[in-house]
This record gives C-alpha cells, structure tokens and sequence, in this order.
C-alpha cells in the first residue's frame, strides 16, 4: 500500500473540535492564495484575459439533457484560451480545499499538509499535464460554492474543477466540459435521528445546504411544488458545504442536502453522521470554464477520455473514493455521457 493510499484510508478527524482547527487552518491558507485582479490595459492577473473565441454551446428553453451539450473532443492547441495558458506556463484552477477525499489538505500528512489532495485534484493534475506536459503546472485558488460561477465570468481562473453540476440555468452562464462524475442529492443525519431520507420525515427539521448548490435549488423548488412537507425549515445556507456539516455536529440543524459523494464523504470523517435513504436525484459533475472558451472545452473533454481510457480515472476513483462511495456503485466509473 502506498503511502499516500494509506493516508487515504484514514477516517474521522476527531470531531467538532478537529473539525474547527481544520477550518482554522483552511481560512489561513485562503488568506495566502493568490488575488486574481485584472489590469487596466486588459490583461489578467491569475486567471487569465477573457481571450476565449469560437462556438458556444449554450442551454436553451428546451434544455433536458445539459450534460449532453458539451462540444466533442479535440487534441488541437492552437486555440487563443489554450495559447494563452501555454504563454503563462500554467493552469489557473479554482478548487475546494474543504471536501475530505476530493479537495483537501489532510492533517493527518504532516510531511505534506499543506499540500491539496483529492479526486477532483488528480484530475486538475491531469489536465495540466495533458495541456502543459507537467502536472504541477497548475495553481490552485479556493473558492466557495457560490463564487464558482462569479469567478469564471471574472476571468479569475481558466476553470474549476470542484464537483460542480452541470444544469441548463449554469449553462447560460458558463461552458462545462462532458461529465467526469456522476452522483445525486441525498440527506446526510445523525445516526440518531429519526430521518429515514428525502421524504415526510424532514417535515418540522431544519436543513442546511449550501448557497448556490442544487441541494439548495431542489428543496427551494420541491418546497414551492409542495413535495417538501411545508414545515420543513431550509433557511439555513452557507457559502462552502463543509459548513454544514459543522451546523450538523454543532446541533444547530437536523441535517444536511448534498450531493451523495460529498455526504458519503463526510459520514467518512464524523463516525455520528450517516447517509439517510438513497439518492433522489441523478447528477454529473463538469469542469466548469468561461463561455466562449470553446477550444479549451474541447481540449479538456480530450483530457477526460484519455484519463478514462488509460485508467487514470479509475486508479483515482480506487485511491480516494471507493472507501466511501463502494466499488460497485453507480458513481464507480466514469460517465460515457
């Protein structure tokens, strides 16, 4: 077993209060990440000018399939996106730093704690090499759920890759590669609890997602159609989805509405907290880029079918999430959306 295999395999990190010198240390390494500012002769600070050009694929009124309509594969690099990347000599990539096994900083690694590790960033790793021939050519910028999308239009990165949904709403907004993930909205409780799932016993519970996310957009929309009890409380939003899980050990909500690879996470690292009933909706996480960035799109749906051709994706999958999700589930192998 490998090193970093090993550190994988850890569960729990101790609890509320285990919890909050994680976060403290994350809010610390947020304060040294890089300011993305864009410069009065229009050139960009990290993440980029807005040089994209070419065909944009955008949702339309009869969107019903978004993660259908990424453009197809290409190897080709003569893009303006990809020359410009090529000319700074690195990939601007928005991640999470708070997400156990898919972006994070293990504290349990005191060789390399400071270093991000996780699903999301082998992948991140991945595009560089394919891009710029080296996997470290690549620096990350945390961004919380709801800057995703501001950050892209702000040209503060090329891209995120931060188990972002890709919905017909954000693709007026932002262009998403073809799915690399598949998951779906699920409950996340105390084992105590008497919720069994997303049904009548969350009527009278307080439920917290995070702002921005589709956990939120689906109990907002669910509650307005009245297929969510009326009673149930939803006011409860936080900028990063970790949050929640704080609220939830913290006592100050009844549970938490996530995606199901993010909850199984989580149960992962708090020993009191399970998932409750199955996943009730069916999702696919996209890179995320600026609208008009066709050809870095392309580009970057090429890297995911070598990835998943070579057994890269898998050997990630095995490494950071089959401990938690199974080997056998529906999220064991990559999309072929």
């Amino acid at each position: 077993m490998s090193a970093r295999r090993l550190r994988a395999s850890l569960r729990g990190w101790g609890g509320v209060g285990a919890m909050g010198v994680v976060l403290a240390v994350t809010a610390v390494f947020a304060l040294l990440l890089p300011v993305c500012t864009v410069q009065e002769d229009g050139s960009a600070g990290v993440g980029g000018q807005g040089v994209a050009q070419g065909t944009q694929v955008k949702a339309d009124d009869t969107c019903t399939a978004p993660q259908d309509q990424s453009p197809a594969p290409s190897g080709d690099e003569s893009g303006k996106t990809i020359t410009a990347i090529k000319e700074r000599g690195y990939l601007s990539v928005g991640v999470d730093q708070n997400s156990y096994r898919w972006g994070y900083r293990d504290p349990n690694n005191t060789e390399k704690s400071s270093d991000l590790e996780g699903f999301d960033i082998d992948f991140a790793h991945e595009i560089a090499k394919e891009i710029l021939g080296d996997p470290a050519a690549v620096r990350f910028h945390a961004i919380p759920t709801n800057q995703r999308i501001p950050a892209i239009k702000a040209g503060q990165v090329d891209m995120v890759v931060r188990t972002m949904t890709i919905t017909c709403a954000r693709l007026e907004e932002v262009a998403f590669s073809a799915p690399y993930f598949q998951t779906g909205q699920q409950v996340l409780a105390p084992k105590t609890s008497d919720i069994k799932g997303y049904d009548g016993t969350l009527a009278k519970k307080k439920i917290c997602s995070a702002s921005g996310s589709t956990a939120y957009d689906k109990l907002d929309a669910d509650k307005k159609a009245g297929k969510l009890a009326s009673s149930a409380d939803i006011s409860t939003t936080v900028p990063n989805q970790l949050d929640c899980l704080v609220r939830l050990q913290l006592g100050q909500v009844d549970a938490v509405v996530t995606d199901g690879a993010l909850a199984a996470s989580q149960a992962a690292q708090d020993p009191t907290v399970e998932l409750k009933g199955k996943t009730f909706t069916t999702e696919y996480y996209g890179v995320a880029m600026k609208l008009g960035a066709d050809d870095l799109v392309r580009r970057v749906n090429q890297v995911l079918v070598d990835y998943r051709q070579s057994g890269g994706w898998q050997d990630s999958y095995d490494e950071w999430l089959s401990a938690t999700l199974g080997a056998d589930s529906p999220s064991s192998k990559p999309p072929t959306t």
